[in-house]
């Protein structure tokens, strides 16, 4: 493997940076109403990320309703729009090539919930608790410290 493997690195500061660009640029215009269409202009729409392709050419933005409500609507909606929403995009960041936008879904807000539930578990709590008392235990038999440097 080179010097820059990309099967170990992220995403590069750039693109980064554009994702959150794209975002910006995004949820500005779905909050000021710029997008004509009586599913997005009903609903409140968040963005939470854009990840851009490593050629700046693609960008995936993931959305959420708020409340999680009505998804595939408002997905289609944006697919619907998805041609003036990416001239906007070009007229409001300056890159070489404006990006495609696809959209997806927003599973974070699920995914942490599920990953709460877990940690909530009575199975989780019994192993969280186990190694606790062995160390309890373990720094019970040792002696304090002695300070070094005290006279």
């Amino acid at each position: 493997m080179g010097k820059h493997s990309p099967a170990t690195r992220g995403p590069s500061q750039r693109s980064l940076r554009v994702g959150e660009l794209v975002r910006h640029a995004l949820a500005d215009m779905l909050s000021r109403g710029e997008i004509r269409d009586d599913v997005l202009e009903s609903h409140v729409v968040t963005i939470p990320e854009v990840r851009m392709s490593p050629d700046m050419r693609l960008a995936t933005a993931y959305v959420m309703p708020l409340g999680g409500k009505d998804v595939g609507p408002v997905l289609e909606a944006l697919e619907r729009n998805r041609r003036f929403i990416k001239g906007e995009i070009a007229h409001r960041i300056n890159l070489r090539y404006a990006p495609d936008i696809r959209f997806r879904r927003d599973e974070t807000f699920e995914e942490a919930s599920r990953i709460e539930a877990l940690l909530r578990s009575e199975k989780v709590r019994r192993d969280l608790d186990k190694p606790r008392q062995s160390k309890d235990a373990d720094h019970e038999d040792r002696d304090p410290p002695a300070n070094e440097g005290e006279d």
